[in-house]
């Protein structure tokens, strides 16, 4: 029975270490990577239009 209980545990622990580290990649996705991503989209996108209307001139 104890070693029954150990395992149940064992497994409990696992599954919610696993789940933890999901959930702090998925946050840290989420904060930091993301919005560096739209930012250095955003700077790209004004790029090109810099380059339109120095074209343009």
């Amino acid at each position: 029975m104890a070693k029954y209980r150990f395992v149940k545990g064992l497994a409990t622990g696992v599954v919610g270490t696993v789940t933890a580290l999901a959930g702090a990649a998925y946050a840290f996705k989420k904060t930091v990577i993301e919005p560096e991503e739209k930012k250095a989209a955003f700077i790209e996108e004004n790029r090109k239009k810099a380059a339109r209307r120095r074209v343009a001139r």
